[in-house]
């Protein structure tokens, strides 16, 4: 069920949203070389503490899972695309890595990640990075009251494309606010007019997943991550955003 938010709860998720991109900001810049994806891990744990709010994705078990998620944060390393379980792996030179962190603040939920290159990128990986975040950009602008979710996924995907890129297939933004995951859910594919109407007070994660390969998915062992079929490598943004009466704000930043 899709459900609309109330000035009150978007008052405090304005709050939470502040409080996520702060710390992912922080986490964000410590993902360098050398450094053990565990310890980034540990890091966004202190500072949700610290900030008064908790992890959204710690022991937390989506439809469909058969085991809590052991992290607070998910770190998703090139053909990685997202739910990637932090490790003692370390990252190296030329990785391309997803951040995605997920914050309860006063019993709200807000979503968002980024991707940053470790160290020298190469042309073709700048690109990447590059293209999926304007993507996000470009879901975002495509949002107001009226439009569908078909018409945000075909915005994406149709920016997307132009660049010569694909977007993931069998993965989507969704609902947020009330759980981490909540209706609708929004493919970053879509056809016009199709599929639920955007209305003012829902609160949506918006997450282009941009890969250089053909977009098929493939779930690991470990029943989080999920890598790209042709192994090629894949970038990750997203925002939390509230549609108001004229269009859209994003909450996390």
């Amino acid at each position: 069920m899709i459900t609309i938010k109330s000035p009150q709860d978007i008052a405090i998720l304005k709050q939470g949203g502040k409080l996520l991109a702060d710390i992912l900001s922080q986490v964000a810049k410590q993902a360098v070389v050398g450094v053990k994806t565990l310890d980034l891990d540990r890091l966004a744990y202190d500072l949700i503490i610290k900030a008064g709010a908790k992890p959204a994705f710690l022991h937390y078990r989506p439809e469909g899972a058969s085991i809590d998620y052991p992290a607070s944060l998910c770190v998703s390393i090139n053909d990685e695309i997202v739910h990637g379980i932090p490790s003692e792996r370390i990252l190296k030179t030329g990785d391309v890595v997803g951040l995605d962190l997920g914050l309860e603040y006063q019993d709200l939920f807000t979503d968002m990640a980024v991707t940053v290159v470790i160290g020298q990128a190469s042309q073709e990986d700048k690109k990447l990075v590059s293209v999926a975040r304007q993507a996000l950009e470009v879901g975002i602008g495509a949002i107001k009251p009226g439009v569908t979710v078909g018409d945000i996924g075909l915005a994406i995907e149709g920016f997307v494309k132009k660049q010569g890129l694909n977007v993931v297939r069998g993965l989507a933004g969704h609902g947020v606010g009330y759980a981490p995951h909540e209706d609708p859910f929004i493919p970053n594919y879509g056809r016009a007019g199709e599929g639920e109407k955007i209305e003012p007070g829902m609160v949506l994660a918006i997450e282009p997943m941009v890969t250089a390969g053909k977009g098929a998915i493939r779930l690991l062992a470990d029943g989080y991550t999920f890598v790209t079929k042709d192994r090629q490598r894949s970038s990750h943004f997203e925002h939390t955003v509230v549609v108001t009466k004229t269009g859209v704000e994003i909450l996390t930043k």
